[in-house]
């Protein structure tokens, strides 16, 4: 499972505050998006390498929630407490959103030990984990399906429907193969993506083991389906207090012809106390 092991992530948390104008608008500049006129139908991959990129995770939820979109949180890495403290530094409140039915939040180091040790009626969304060997994903796909399909009342309340996982990586931890993870992201881009026009955002740790040949397939197979791939990586000349990483964003088409070429741009960036600055390769403010 991916450990946390630079000071990325600890920037944001550091004198978390309830209000802020913006979520990360350098970002949204780049990618050339406002919560305003958010795309719909699109997979979006999130792939960090020697480093933290949880702070894509924090930028997407707190993104969708502003754009009044119906958020399914499978959160397999953290705590509830820990989302809700960034999210307040960027201006949300998970718990408002969570309490108004605009967030449905599945805490996964809560409910795995809810899967081992209380009597369940009805198939919990982590039920592989109490199997002798690891089954598939349909309980989990059910409850994303269930979290997000909209009522019958047909009173549309929110904007359209977006699944976030933070991250997929833990569940090859916990024993599941890469194409049972597979399976599950198609049945939910089938459900989310195309069938209620809503968007999905997953995160991957790529592990950078060449034998690791789970984790390679897994980033291989969702770098196949995405329509946008945001990759951080570490630098590899190390830590440096002015620049944390670099992140490179690929636009792809893979439902359209290979004859028109994926569009790419990097930038590396620096986390500071309430935003993150990107900037050329080689163009950082203490440089210059």
């Amino acid at each position: 499972m991916k450990g946390m092991h630079l000071p990325d992530i600890r920037m944001l948390l550091q004198g978390a505050s309830p209000r802020s104008s913006e979520m990360f608008p350098e970002l949204n500049n780049l990618l050339n998006t406002t919560p305003d006129k958010a795309e719909q139908g699109k997979l979006t991959l999130l792939c960090d390498a020697r480093t933290d990129g949880s702070f894509l995770v924090h930028h997407f939820l707190s993104f969708y929630l502003k754009a009044n979109c119906k958020v399914c949180f499978v959160a397999l890495l953290q705590s509830f407490s820990h989302y809700n403290i960034v999210a307040q530094k960027l201006g949300v409140s998970l718990a408002a959103a969570r309490e108004r039915g605009q967030l449905v939040f599945l805490e996964g180091l809560k409910s795995s030990v809810d899967v081992f040790f209380q009597a369940q009626e009805d198939p919990h969304p982590l039920q592989f984990l109490r199997e002798a060997s690891a089954g598939n994903l349909q309980p989990l796909y059910e409850f994303v399906r269930e979290a997000l399909t909209p009522a019958d009342n047909g009173a549309a309340a929110w904007r359209c429907p977006v699944l976030l996982v933070d991250d997929l990586s833990v569940l090859l931890s916990l024993g599941m193969g890469a194409v049972a993870v597979l399976d599950f992201v198609h049945y939910c881009r089938a459900t989310v993506c195309c069938e209620l026009k809503g968007n999905m955002v997953a995160l991957v740790h790529d592990s950078g083991d060449a034998e690791d040949e789970e984790n390679n397939t897994l980033l291989i197979g969702l770098s196949h389906q995405s329509h946008l791939i945001l990759r951080t990586e570490g630098l590899a000349t190390g830590f440096c207090k002015d620049v944390h990483g670099q992140l490179r964003i690929l636009w792809r088409r893979p439902s359209q012809s290979t004859a028109r070429r994926d569009r790419s741009l990097t930038f590396q960036y620096k986390i500071q106390d309430k935003n993150v600055s990107f900037f050329a390769r080689g163009m950082s403010p203490a440089i210059l």
